[in-house]
């Protein structure tokens, strides 16, 4: 009886071995499959303006239906060159801004643990909650009384004070992640404080600084509320204010307004796809073996 039992017992076990990983690659085309879908749904608008930059709507009967000269009408006659620019300049300093102040703040955040620090991160909190709008007033009146209004630097102000919030907490929640033996070692080896934040943590945090930047690349380089309210004159204006200026009151030529929106969706695609190889933490959990 009991050798019939254990045979019994061990078939059972093989033909589960056997029949689970068959349903673990179901589970698996399953998801991949929904992944397709929804990644599908998702490009259909992408693909659609692309396809509506290249077509010629007023194209005559028999003559090419798809070409680029809704590209060379908007680099032509247009100043998108020099909304590219600007949206390029006012982003990028934004990003550098926001890291440079939000790496600091979010260690003191990380690793304080003191009535001060909780309060300060409440605030942060309370901070981010608010909606943009809730201070455009004030800060056009204040600008306009230092003489930043229509300008880019002070749009790039408010570009950096909007992001800072999130870009700290984001900073803060990933120097969470790094043990604080490494910093110990270093202070051990001399480093001062200041000296292991640097070679030790920041070093690192790479994968958290590119989501930080990214972060607030996007903030900048997407916004139009706060663009559209301070900037006046046409060389000054980024992408989405110089894309709101195609539309016109009674007729809209869909053609340029497509190519400006691929030309708009071209450097966020070129930064994710370049800095996608670098979204590894891996060293982290290396650097702690032996101790």
């Amino acid at each position: 009886m009991s050798v019939a039992l254990h045979r019994t017992t061990t078939v059972a076990a093989e033909s589960a071995r056997k029949t689970s990983p068959r349903r673990g690659e179901r589970k698996s085309w399953w998801l991949f499959t929904v992944m397709v879908v929804v990644t599908g749904v998702i490009l259909i608008p992408v693909l659609a303006t692309f396809v509506l930059s290249v077509r010629l709507l007023n194209a005559p009967p028999g003559a090419a239906q798809f070409g680029f000269e809704n590209f060379v009408q908007v680099f032509g006659a247009t100043d998108v060159v020099i909304w590219l620019t600007n949206s390029l300049i006012v982003t990028l300093v934004t990003m550098v801004v926001a890291i440079i102040i939000a790496a600091p703040a979010g260690y003191v955040l990380s690793r304080g643990r003191n009535k001060l620090v909780s309060s300060y991160a409440m605030g942060l909190f309370v901070i981010q909650s608010l909606p943009v709008i809730t201070a455009i007033i004030p800060l056009f009146i204040l600008f306009v009384n230092l003489g930043l209004q229509d300008s880019l630097v002070g749009v790039a102000i408010i570009y950096v004070g909007g992001a800072m919030s999130v870009a700290i907490w984001m900073m803060a929640a990933y120097f969470d992640t790094i043990p604080i033996n490494l910093e110990e070692a270093a202070w051990m080896d001399g480093a001062s404080v200041f000296g292991g934040f640097v070679r030790v943590v920041l070093r690192n945090s790479f994968p958290g600084i590119l989501s930080t930047a990214i972060f607030t690349f996007l903030l900048a380089w997407n916004d139009y509320l706060v663009a559209v309210i301070f900037l006046r004159s046409s060389q000054n204006f980024t992408l989405p204010v110089g894309l709101q200026s195609f539309f016109q009151q009674n007729t809209t030529d869909w053609g340029p307004i497509m190519a400006v929106s691929v030309v708009m969706m071209l450097p966020p695609i070129i930064l994710f796809a370049f800095l996608n190889r670098y979204f590894s933490v891996g060293g982290i959990g290396g650097a702690l073996a032996g101790r």
